[in-house]
């Protein structure tokens, strides 16, 4: 048997791995000697396992576990699979950088400015480069 585990340390971060041996790996991880990631945020606690019969289904299941965000990892482990596809879902933002002189400025949709607004505010700053500060600090 093999298993997929996630320990949460000390720091409150995770920490995905595989093993053979859950008991003994556990130990290893509690005193020190398990990994370098979790002998600096000491104690640890097991708060996640899946078992499988195949020591290289449970390690590319760690690969799979590792690349998620905190939010998916927490999901797992309460037990809500059924949140996982929404967690998986990226959330793009535009960016929007715009050159002004010798500073640089960075605004995105979020902001409520469109590209047309964005580059009205552009010009006029480019016309007074006095007014940087006051057209796009607020």
């Amino acid at each position: 048997m093999a298993w997929m585990y996630i320990l949460q340390c000390a720091d409150d971060s995770y920490y995905v791995g595989s093993t053979k041996n859950l008991e003994f790996r556990l130990a290893q991880h509690q005193e020190g000697k398990g990994a370098r990631y979790t002998a600096r945020r000491l104690p640890v606690k097991l708060v996640y396992s899946e078992e499988y019969e195949r020591v290289v289904d449970a390690f590319n299941r760690e690969k799979q576990v590792q690349n998620w965000s905190r939010a998916k990892r927490e999901a797992l482990i309460k037990g809500t699979p059924e949140l996982l596809p929404a967690l998986a879902k990226k959330k793009f933002e535009k960016k929007i950088e715009v050159d002004v002189g010798r500073a640089s400025f960075r605004a995105s949709r979020d902001v409520g400015l469109s590209d047309s607004e964005v580059r009205a505010e552009t010009n006029s700053d480019m016309e007074t480069p006095n007014n940087i500060s006051n057209t796009l600090v607020e």
